[in-house]
């Protein structure tokens, strides 16, 4: 294995929009709109929330074309920020990207795709006397540990799958995608039309319990829509792998969030037309059901029970799939120019950054051992929301710093949909330290582990320099 090798660019506009949609399109859909009922307790709220979120999401992803097509690059925004501000809070993202963003939603991934195997083929328990250990009573490991033994075996397998070469890792997506949306078409078909007369319940906003929803807690609800949406900048990890990427990359982000809002939308309105804001509620507050799953159980009985459960099979697996193969990548260009360990660095006979996989891959598993599904995603939507800020003040930054430069794409609504962009997750940030302060701070914690080995990774440089120099 060689230092020296090179990434082929070798996806075109197809599989980056693969990659975008493959990204979000995971366990958020089937499972958020339960926690969004029990904060907000109206439907047409959580719709409303669907919208903002979706709204937001666009006008993050507008702003990040934009930035991706000036500065297109494996690593993404770890890229990004050395042109815009400076190794450090590069180096911080890429960190940050390892300890709590990319991992933590590879973790929360598999962990949903297990729990839907659980319930197909109810997986024995394992360890059942050690469930209530736990580590200061915020982490239990052995809770649920049939669960999370198979959400490990499942992140092993798909990264074994990833090192084989990235063109592998896009089609298996592709073909995922595909039998994803089918699926989520037939449920909506069936859904609204076995449920004609409550078509109009998704869109009530009198709320259940008579009380007016609060914007706090319509910020609270969003962290769970901006889970179902996250995952659509990872298209720029692997930017040094996209053919023409300074146009590719921003047409394949707003495409595919594009599509991802309309099917959001679709399959959001069609579960609150067959369960009621108390029914969501309890799902929510039963701690091991997915609304999806009841949902369609309630107008295919049983059977399509089995039917949605593979579905959320298929689609975690695809999502988990597409963020191993795009994630690594940061972790690679961050080894490059000696800022993350030397053996990340190396491709192997694929022209893949296996290590860098494998790297990943372990934290990952830890990951799943520490924490519940809830826990992780609120914990990576409160760090990813710090850096879509500041890659959205990017763009400020570079009009003012290469104002002659060529952009094969312009934001649209530029300055105003950068600013609100950038207000909203500010907003977002501190909202989330007051609702959720213990899942802000082990992501706080996390990410700042990153300081000192900052300064172990320069000194190591450092020293290198000056044995050469002797």
């Amino acid at each position: 294995m060689s230092t020296t090798k090179q990434l082929q660019r070798s996806l075109g506009l197809r599989l980056v929009i693969v990659v975008v949609i493959g990204n979000i399109i995971g366990s958020g859909v089937y499972k958020k709109v339960a926690p969004m009922a029990n904060e907000l307790h109206s439907s047409g709220w959580i719709l409303i929330c669907w919208v903002l979120g979706g709204i937001i999401t666009l006008f993050g992803a507008l702003s990040n074309a934009e930035v991706a097509g000036l500065l297109a690059d494996t690593g993404g925004e770890y890229s990004y920020y050395k042109k815009i501000y400076n190794r450090f809070f590069a180096f911080i993202f890429g960190w940050s990207l390892f300890t709590v963003i990319q991992t933590a939603s590879i973790s929360s991934l598999a962990y949903v795709f297990a729990q839907s195997l659980s319930s197909i083929v109810n997986l024995p328990p394992l360890l059942p006397d050690l469930a209530q250990v736990n580590i200061a009573e915020v982490f239990y490991p052995f809770a649920d540990l049939n669960v999370k033994v198979t959400a490990i075996i499942l992140i092993l397998l798909l990264t074994w799958l990833n090192t084989k070469g990235i063109k592998t890792g896009a089609n298996v997506s592709t073909g995922i995608l595909v039998l994803v949306f089918t699926g989520i078409l037939t449920i909506v078909l069936f859904g609204i039309s076995s449920n004609a007369a409550n078509l109009v319940q998704p869109f009530q906003l009198s709320t259940t319990t008579g009380q007016a929803v609060t914007v706090s807690s319509v910020f609270t609800a969003m962290l769970s829509a901006f889970w179902a949406y996250q995952g659509w900048a990872a298209i720029g990890y692997v930017g040094g792998e996209v053919k023409d990427a300074n146009r590719t990359i921003p047409r394949g982000i707003a495409i595919g969030v594009l599509l991802i809002i309309t099917i959001y939308l679709l399959v959001n309105a069609t579960y609150l037309s067959v369960l009621s804001i108390p029914e969501l509620t309890q799902i929510h507050q039963a701690g091991n059901q997915i609304a999806a799953v009841e949902a369609v159980r309630s107008f295919w009985g049983s059977k399509g029970a089995v039917f949605i459960s593979v579905l959320i099979l298929v689609t975690t697996l695809g999502c988990t799939n597409a963020t191993i193969l795009a994630s690594c990548r940061t972790y690679f260009a961050m080894a490059r120019e000696g800022l993350f360990f030397k053996n990340v660095a190396n491709l192997n006979k694929e022209n893949t950054p296996a290590n860098s996989l494998w790297y990943q891959c372990v934290w990952a598993c830890m990951l799943v051992l520490s924490g519940s599904f809830d826990q992780l995603t609120d914990m990576i939507i409160f760090a990813v929301f710090i850096y879509y800020g500041a890659t959205t003040l990017g763009v400020f930054i570079l009009r003012r710093k290469m104002p002659d430069a060529h952009r094969p794409y312009r934001v649209w609504g530029y300055p105003i949909v950068p600013a609100v962009m950038i207000l909203f997750c500010a907003v977002l940030v501190l909202n989330t330290f007051f609702i959720r302060p213990r899942e802000a701070a082990i992501g706080l914690i996390l990410m700042l582990t990153g300081v000192p080995l900052y300064w172990y990774f320069t000194r190591r440089q450092t020293q290198k320099i000056q044995e050469l120099n002797n």
